[in-house]
């Protein structure tokens, strides 16, 4: 298997607001590199206090932090041709695309996948599937909310659940059920 987990922390509701983003590269269904950036969202200085609370990201974190579009190509490059799965992927695929409109960058296009169904396919006995009582129900370490950390458990997650669903190579998600989950960016 090969692909990327990716997970952005937000400043606010907004979904241009990335102020962390988290990505995990999975080759040969071994993960060789996570990398996490803090990023200077458009709000700037604005953080809602919700969002803070949450993540514990505050504007003087990220004060002398890269915007998302100086970060982005560096970003692109781990990713290139694989594909994409997040932890309630809707939210990060919408991050990603909010950060795209907001810099008007052009929108790559990308296959994603979300570990919540990838969970739900292979454990359908859970009563629970976020990614902290996934992280507790497999013993992997959590720090949760923080870009990179989710990033890294949901690729330990997904590469779980492939391995559940007897899933080996790329090319056997679109021959399978798990191909109607598969969204394009």
């Amino acid at each position: 298997m090969d692909f990327c987990a990716i997970d952005f922390e937000t400043a606010t509701h907004e979904k241009s607001s990335a102020c962390e983003m988290g990505i995990c590269v999975v080759q040969d269904s071994k993960i060789v590199e996570t990398k996490t950036w803090l990023i200077k969202p458009p709000s700037f200085p604005y953080f809602s206090r919700f969002n803070i609370g949450v993540h514990g990201i505050t504007p003087e974190d990220v004060k002398d932090a890269p915007t998302f579009d100086e970060i982005w190509y560096e970003a692109e490059e781990m990713m290139y041709g694989t594909l994409m799965i997040a932890h309630n992927a809707s939210f990060d695929a919408g991050v990603l695309r909010g950060c795209f409109e907001h810099y008007g960058m052009f929108t790559p296009k990308l296959n994603y996948l979300c570990s919540i169904q990838l969970a739900k396919k292979s454990w359908n006995y859970l009563p629970k599937y976020g990614l902290k009582h996934l992280a507790e129900h497999h013993q992997i370490s959590l720090n949760h909310h923080r870009a990179g950390d989710d990033a890294e458990a949901c690729a330990k997650i997904s590469l779980l659940a492939f391995e559940k669903l007897i899933i080996t190579e790329n090319e056997e998600i679109h021959d399978s059920f798990l191909n109607k989950y598969i969204k394009k960016l």
